[in-house]
């Protein structure tokens, strides 16, 4: 495994991101595990964090013109991804978010920040459903822009709906790439060499089994 994949696993149960055990997900499975950016709450932990992202972006190669971040929790992401690809790898990179009702007075809009132009690259937490996604996709498109990719913070692999995942039916939708700082196999290699988690290992990958791609 990566180092900085392995950082990132630590990093995420040290914040209280990624916990084991036993949780019933929206979609009403039942998961031995749960992760959750929202839970990011200080500075350093989000400046830590846009550094995952970061690297993730820059060693994807993926061409962009401007971040953007959906309301809500993409916002912290994407301005602190903007931070990070700026101190950590020279790239200033414009970033923006949208609000969630549009502003009617002052410069009105619906964006706030760059304008969206060329290629957008999203930055989000997970993808689930895929439903948020869409949206921004739909939104990018509206403003003349065209997507340049998705960047989330961990790839589930699970199945949506069908045998694909939402992450495949979104790249095969929109001819766009879908990029993950880790991924749940990334997740198992990192529980198999831990002391602490192997007790969660074989849950783990029961559940890969079961709703895995």
């Amino acid at each position: 495994m990566h180092t900085h994949k392995h950082a990132f696993f630590e990093f995420c149960i040290r914040q209280g991101v990624l916990k084991f055990g036993d949780f019933v997900l929206k979609s009403g499975r039942k998961s031995p595990y749960f992760f959750n950016t929202g839970l990011i709450s200080s500075g350093a932990a989000l400046a830590a964090l846009g550094g995952f992202y970061a690297s993730a972006i820059a060693e994807s190669g993926l061409r962009f013109d401007v971040l953007f971040g959906p309301a809500y929790k993409g916002i912290p992401l994407a301005a602190a991804a903007a931070i990070a690809l700026a101190q950590q790898h020279g790239h200033d990179a414009p970033y923006a978010f949208n609000r969630k009702e549009a502003k009617t007075h002052g410069e009105g809009g619906e964006i706030v920040g760059a304008a969206l132009r060329g290629g957008v690259l999203i930055v989000d937490d997970v993808i689930t459903a895929g439903t948020a996604v869409n949206e921004s996709l739909e939104l990018i498109r509206r403003h003349g822009a065209r997507p340049a990719g998705v960047v989330i913070s961990l790839d589930r692999q699970e199945k949506g709906q069908g045998s694909r995942s939402a992450i495949q039916e979104i790249e095969a939708a929109n001819d766009i790439k879908v990029i993950s700082i880790a991924t749940l196999s990334d997740l198992l290699d990192y529980i198999g060499g831990s002391k602490q988690l192997q007790a969660y290992a074989d849950s783990v990958q029961r559940y890969r089994e079961e709703y895995g791609i």
